[in-house]
């Protein structure tokens, strides 16, 4: 998970007792293995923290895992992975003394009983035991283990009792099916942390806001202050001048745009480029107009100001023929984002596509290449436009990064959401103040209007 999301567990020998008998279907058997997995991330796991055990039971018990083996997250998440159904009986009882006898035996890793340690034992079992689990449970609690007891489908509940440790409410869970066992990933998730508030209690690495969630916090910072990347630490915002950003409109110059339109396409890019500092450290643009060839209008970086940028967006003259949207993906890909053509090697690309129709050729390739070259790609739409097109072009989430609208006039409502979209990415910081004089305007416009 997260930054933040790791609690401080008390130091817990935890053994997983898991039932495999043949009424667990394989797929089932899968969904056991991802809550215990989901349980394990989140713990302080290591040899003086956190150690963990698991024990595979059917009519034989099987140690898959033991107290003193590798103690890292990655290890452990392997080990668990590679379990596999036992899919015979169900002997719980002599898995659960299996447990007592040697899981936490010193011999095997476990770690005397003491106010300090704590001893865990979490039994999933979907069966009724073909063994008694009363008196091996008591003895197991008598040598100081805590017992939680799962059960899943047609379990028998006066089992999971037997099983438990006191009070019982909080021991015992039940479940339908496997399929939904992982709801009770945040129930141990948070049993297992000492502190609930850990931003009361000061166990946290925030540099100036801690933000508490259940068993968990999150860092936050002061107002003109943005948090960095690490998640912890802030930097006070830099005067709202955004960062590096190498940005390129692929625009569609075929027939179907209509001259008037044309004019409201340049609108809409200049409207964006308004929205960006412009320098050879910050936004870069680069243009390229398509419709039956492809054409660089001008690379990225040739213009260094806003002003001369808006200017060679207004002079772009327009090509007037077919739509071939995958060729000029293609060359999106393969030559706007190039060195040769000014981009900036480690420097953050966006592709703003623009389309007014069905694309004469075969898009899915180029589409799929600009993605996984790590472009941040949004796909904006009008008129006859495909829908499944955008889609394609667009990056994840997709409803984040396409836009579609029937009317050339409203595209400059495109071009608000996009500015926010782009500076989200670039500077947090430009972006508040972005957003703040945006809403500021709307709310005069709005006020205007009543």
């Amino acid at each position: 998970p997260s930054p933040g999301t790791l609690c401080r567990t008390k130091p817990t020998d935890l053994v997983f007792i898991i039932d495999s008998s043949r009424s667990v279907r394989p797929h089932e058997f899968e969904k056991i293995k991802v809550f215990v997995s989901r349980v394990i991330e989140v713990l302080d796991v290591g040899p003086n923290a956190t150690r963990v055990g698991v024990i595979n039971y059917a009519s034989a018990v099987r140690s898959e895992l033991s107290l003193q083996g590798p103690q890292s997250k990655a290890a452990l998440l392997q080990a668990v992975r590679k379990i596999q159904p036992l899919s015979t009986g169900t002997m719980t009882g002599l898995a659960i003394q299996f447990a007592i006898s040697r899981a936490f035996s010193a011999a095997e890793g476990g770690r005397g009983s003491t106010p300090d340690f704590k001893k865990v034992a979490i039994v999933v079992t979907d069966g009724r035991p073909q063994d008694g689990v009363q008196d091996v449970s008591a003895r197991a609690r008598a040598a100081g283990i805590e017992i939680f007891a799962i059960g899943v489908g047609r379990v028998d509940m006066g089992t999971l009792r037997q099983m438990a440790s006191e009070p019982l409410d909080e021991h015992v869970d039940y479940v339908e099916s496997y399929s939904v066992i992982e709801k009770l990933t945040q129930k141990f998730q948070e049993a297992f942390c000492v502190v609930s508030d850990l931003c009361a209690t000061g166990d946290h690495d925030c540099e100036q806001v801690c933000v508490s969630t259940p068993g968990a916090y999150k860092c936050a910072c002061r107002d003109g202050f943005s948090l960095n990347n690490d998640g912890k630490t802030c930097t006070a915002c830099n005067g709202g001048l955004g960062s590096a950003l190498d940005l390129v409109f692929l625009i569609d110059g075929s027939k179907s745009v209509r001259p008037e339109n044309f004019e409201l396409v340049k609108k809409f890019i200049n409207q964006i480029v308004d929205s960006l500092e412009v320098s050879d450290k910050q936004a870069q643009v680069g243009l390229v107009q398509y419709s039956s060839s492809v054409r660089q209008e001008f690379p990225l970086g040739q213009f260094k100001s806003k002003k001369d940028i808006k200017a060679a967006v207004k002079k772009m003259s327009y090509m007037e023929k077919g739509t071939m949207t995958g060729q000029a993906l293609k060359y999106l890909v393969d030559s706007s984002f190039s060195v040769i053509n000014g981009a900036r090697p480690g420097v953050p690309k966006v592709g703003i596509v623009f389309t007014d129709g069905r694309s004469q050729d075969y898009i899915s390739d180029a589409a799929k290449k600009a993605k996984d070259s790590g472009f941040r790609m949004f796909a904006v739409g009008v008129g006859n436009a495909v829908e499944d097109e955008l889609r394609e072009i667009a990056s994840e989430p997709v409803a984040e990064h396409y836009f579609y609208t029937a009317d050339f006039r409203t595209i400059t409502k495109i071009g608000k959401k996009l500015q926010m979209k782009i500076c989200v990415e670039e500077d947090p910081c430009e972006c508040k103040s972005i957003v703040k004089f945006q809403t500021k305007v709307e709310d005069l416009i709005n006020s205007l209007q009543q």
